[in-house]
């Protein structure tokens, strides 16, 4: 049988703002996001053998150590009982560490391309729960557009979608650990209720259709106070017309949201000036996101299914 291949782009996210409440009793944090995907991607290609050897084999130039994307094609597997010869080969774009989810994309790329390539059709709270225990922003990239993010990020709902706007993305050669991003903010057990201003404020930007005055990212000020530089560059992005510009997750990413795509034009080469990777991008929607998806495995699923539902299933 000769093998069914197909070639996804895992897009990344940036958090247009993020509140970080208090520790929970299973010492993770609970945090409120609103989660924004964008064009920037990393690149995965497949090969499917059906057959009764089973095997998982990724081409990785980075040799990322337990890589996410082998550990979700071996819980797809397990799970679904799948038996064959899987190959794939992971093409980064995505700055690693960076807030960006590159890794958690990548993994939602695989539990997106399984179920049409292997013929094992699997409902999205299915998914979701693969993706949840393989990461906490793992969910969000199988929905993809604007989501509002609770919990540790992974509990999602819809939310109604800005205007696609042009996006640069600065990756610096900084790395911030999140444990110790986490330990700067000094956030008390969630022992009473969250501090209402802070949820106010939250809710405030989802209300008002995230008004770039309102964004924030509770991490800036500890993680600009580690790396005074990340502050300068995010200022930098404000003056050149970003609004909002913020850091993404804890960092060190940081993103500037543009009004058009001449106003980013402008700004690139005042950037490129700076000892940083500079990345041109835009917002992308929901619907923008999955028809790429649906896109990439035209040869495999029917169009207009969520998850993609695989042609070569039983029955089809």
């Amino acid at each position: 049988m000769p093998p069914r291949c197909a070639t996804l782009r895992a897009h990344a996210k940036v958090n247009l703002s993020l509140k970080v409440l208090g520790k929970r009793a299973d010492g993770f944090h609970e945090l409120r996001t609103v989660f924004q995907t964008i064009g920037l991607a990393d690149r995965l290609r497949f090969e499917f053998t059906p057959g009764r050897k089973t095997a998982i084999e990724l081409e990785d130039a980075l040799g990322i150590e337990d890589n996410l994307v082998t550990r979700a094609a071996r819980a797809f597997f397990e799970q679904r009982n799948v038996r064959g010869v899987l190959r794939m080969k992971l093409e980064k774009q995505i700055p690693m560490g960076g807030g960006l989810g590159g890794g958690s994309s990548d993994a939602a790329a695989v539990l997106l391309a399984l179920p049409a390539l292997t013929g094992h059709n699997t409902d999205l709270p299915t998914l979701m729960g693969m993706g949840a225990a393989l990461g906490s922003d793992v969910p969000f990239f199988l929905v993809g557009g604007a989501a509002l993010g609770i919990g540790r990020g992974e509990e999602l709902f819809p939310l109604p979608e800005p205007k696609p706007l042009p996006v640069v993305v600065l990756a610096p050669p900084i790395h911030v650990s999140t444990a110790a991003a986490y330990r700067a903010l000094g956030r008390p057990d969630l022992t009473s209720p969250p501090e209402c201003f802070k949820l106010n404020v939250f809710q405030s930007f989802v209300w008002q259709a995230f008004r770039a005055s309102d964004a924030e990212n509770d991490f800036e000020t500890p993680v600009f106070q580690l790396h005074p530089e990340l502050g300068v560059w995010r200022r930098k992005l404000e003056r050149l017309g970003a609004q909002p510009a913020r850091l993404s997750g804890s960092g060190a990413a940081l993103f500037g949201v543009f009004p058009d795509r001449v106003n980013l034009q402008g700004a690139l080469p005042k950037l490129r000036t700076e000892p940083l990777k500079v990345f041109s991008t835009a917002m992308l929607t929901r619907a923008q996101f999955r028809a790429r998806v649906w896109r990439s495995l035209q040869e495999h699923a029917f169009e207009n299914t969520w998850p993609p539902q695989s042609r070569h299933a039983k029955g089809h």
